[in-house]
């Protein structure tokens, strides 16, 4: 409750009622004293008391005639106006009825004619808008498929794109989004630098920067014949650089030792040589040779043996070997064998492994080809072992093992279909790996092994990821400079994120507390779908039944789920620099107050409780679902009362009233908080 004022309708209802009362109490009074004063009888007194009930009653039943024919039909004519205003199509609850049903034909007209000229406007644009959809759509598509992270910024480094590789780069960095701050992505000082000093010309400059426990390497260009806008080629080179700083520089260190190793053991070898076959044996002589030669030969050995070592590690590590997941690879080596009566049959359970995956296939697609020539069977299953640093990829048939010697002829098989057409002992030295086959326990199946490098990595892939329906926005770079006042920022410039929360309960001062946060993005005027923050949130205490059957959120959704001291961080980066809005704002405000805490939201708030109630305050009802009803906006079935569900509405609502303020002047953030501050003071309507 933001005041104990009565809203204007109330108000004149009550004072019309009060107005009716007094008059009909004092024509009583008035009947009364004239009665005692003439005793007149009959017809004479009926006449007396009816004329002096006359005024009230008439003040009564014009009053009663009014609030029917005309005032009510108002509000219904500016309920239809604000609904037309914030959408043209939408549809029409409430004709002109009472006094105003003479506009309705009017208005009829009107609004077909609005329409009309729409239908025209958008048949004017189409043929241009048909190329640049078309453009668009290309440009989408590559940007799903294009395997390489980009990014693109305007001369103020904001976002205007980036594609699906990037977002899988910047996996749930708060840094990413359209309209967001370069920097705040990678926030390094000599990719500033770089920025500013990029030429014109489009010529490429790169620089190493960190991101977190990754070096990306980026390649800069300026986009030629632009406003400014930079193009950002990104390259995860961890894996290059550990090998470059690793593993290869462990093995330049190594070959000098084993230069050395060798040559003092081709000296002693041939001094030892020597005095035997001139006869001069000396026995001193010999034991410290043959002590030489011994040390040196364990010294050899251990380094050869840390050579193994290093070169596995190097194979482990080769840029081609990536993780796989076991149900994927079987998979694609099916869907690679469709032409042929070859399958696998996957059993037992995925595991995670590491391995150069074309290569594999093609490999493996020789294998089978080769056990069925020997084995007569088609039908194979592919089953995953974990072991010691390796998992076995095992290929099982019925029948007996395969010889040795058919593993060797295979092993010189060369696979044409790859580049340089290596042998398949090329492919397992590759991988670190051998083959061999074994007979099963049950004595009638047998076995083909692989060993491959084993990956610390558990659980199944996440689900791929449908491709957003935005990942870029050109006109971002036509809007303000994000260092420019904000309070004189046009609305449809501001970068905005509507937010609500569901609690415990309502009373926010005895203890409830926050137990879900949703918030999604307005960036230019437009709500981006997929840049959402969900957050379920431990409050710490049971939550009420009665609360339950309100949001539906029970203990068990926010088990394990991070405490508000965790989350308010995660959402405060989410909202980075933009305005906040929410729909009856003080209460989520107070919601995320959390004592003691370090971070605060002291952003501009916009309120679209406050701003629907300073546009229409002859109206009742500016909770979410009036509101929501008054504009045609939709809950998505099981939305209501969740907190990304409401923010979303909030979002649409907050886009529906913005044609309405800027028909009344109100353009910039300062203007539409001085609105709803003008508001402040009202009755509000709960959510």
């Amino acid at each position: 409750m933001f005041g104990h004022k009565l809203p204007r309708r109330q108000r004149l209802i009550g004072l019309w009622l009060l107005l009716s009362g007094i008059s009909l109490l004092g024509g009583a009074l008035f009947a009364a004293w004239l009665d005692s004063l003439f005793e007149p009888e009959g017809v004479a007194r009926l006449v007396l008391w009816l004329g002096c009930f006359s005024g009230g009653g008439t003040i009564f039943l014009c009053g009663l005639l009014l609030e029917r024919m005309l005032f009510t039909p108002l509000r219904h004519l500016q309920v239809q106006l604000a609904r037309l205003v914030a959408n043209p199509d939408a549809r029409e609850d409430y004709p002109p009825e009472g006094w105003l049903r003479g506009l309705g034909p009017d208005l009829i007209r009107v609004r077909e004619a609005w329409r009309s000229d729409r239908q025209r406007l958008a048949t004017a644009h189409a043929e241009g808008a048909r190329s640049a959809a078309r453009i668009r759509q290309e440009l989408e598509t590559l940007l799903q498929v294009l395997d390489t992270p980009l990014l693109l910024c305007d001369h103020h480094r904001r976002l205007l794109l980036f594609n699906q590789a990037a977002e899988t780069l910047f996996e749930d960095h708060p840094g990413l989004g359209l309209g967001k701050r370069l920097d705040a992505l990678l926030p390094v000082a000599s990719l500033q630098d770089a920025l500013g000093q990029l030429p014109e010309d489009g010529a490429p400059r790169e620089l190493l920067t960190p991101c977190g426990e990754r070096w990306l390497r980026v390649i800069l260009r300026r986009v030629p014949h632009s406003e400014g806008e930079t193009l950002l080629t990104l390259t995860d080179t961890t894996a290059a650089w550990n090998s470059e700083l690793g593993a290869r520089a462990e093995l330049t260190e190594m070959l000098p030792a084993l230069r050395r190793h060798g040559a003092s053991l081709g000296s002693a070898a041939e001094v030892l040589g020597r005095t035997r076959q001139l006869g001069q044996e000396d026995d001193v002589l010999r034991r410290r040779l043959e002590t030489v030669i011994d040390e040196e030969s364990r010294e050899l050995s251990q380094t050869i043996e840390r050579l193994g070592r290093l070169i596995e590690d190097m194979q482990n590590q080769g840029e081609r070997l990536v993780p796989l997941w076991s149900n994927d690879l079987w998979q694609s080596l099916n869907e690679r064998l469709v032409e042929s009566p070859l399958e696998v049959v996957p059993i037992g359970m995925p595991a995670w492994f590491r391995g150069d995956a074309p290569a594999l296939l093609v490999l493996l697609a020789s294998l089978l080809e080769h056990l069925c020539t020997h084995t007569g069977t088609t039908r194979f299953e592919g089953e995953m072992l974990l072991g010691n640093r390796r998992v076995y990829l095992d290929l099982v048939w019925p029948g007996t093992p395969l010889p040795q010697r058919e593993l060797a002829a295979w092993s010189e098989t060369r696979l044409e279909s790859l580049p340089l057409s290596p042998r398949v002992r090329d492919l397992l030295r590759q991988h670190a790996s051998d083959a061999w086959s074994l007979a099963d326990a049950d004595g009638e199946h047998a076995r083909l092994r692989l060993p491959l490098p084993a990956v610390e990595r558990v659980g199944a892939p996440r689900p791929k990821m449908a491709p957003r329906p935005e990942f870029h926005d050109f006109g971002i770079a036509e809007l303000p400079p994000p260092d420019a006042e904000l309070a004189r920022r046009p609305l449809r410039a501001l970068e905005i994120v509507a937010f609500d929360t569901e609690t415990t309960g309502l009373e926010l001062r005895r203890g409830d507390t926050v137990i879900s946060i949703g918030a999604c993005r307005i960036v230019n005027a437009r709500l981006l779908a997929s840049e959402v923050f969900d957050l379920r949130v431990d409050p710490g205490k049971p939550i009420p039944p009665a609360s339950t059957a309100i949001h539906g959120i029970a203990d068990a959704d926010v088990s394990g789920a991070p405490p508000l001291s965790v989350a308010l961080p995660r959402f405060r980066d989410y909202i980075g620099d933009a305005v906040i809005l929410a729909h009856n704002a003080a209460f989520d405000l107070l919601a995320l107050q959390l004592p003691g805490n370090s971070t605060t939201l002291d952003m501009p708030v916009l309120d679209t409780l406050l701003i629907s109630r300073a546009l229409d305050e002859s109206l009742d009802g500016h909770d979410l679902d009036s509101l929501a009803e008054r504009y045609d906006l939709h809950f998505p079935p099981g939305t209501r009362h969740t907190a990304l569900g409401d923010a979303r509405v909030t979002a649409e609502l907050w886009l529906a009233l913005l044609p309405r303020l800027e028909a009344r002047g109100i353009e910039t953030l300062e203007q539409a908080l001085a609105l709803q501050a003008s508001a402040f003071d009202r009755e509000d309507a709960c959510t």
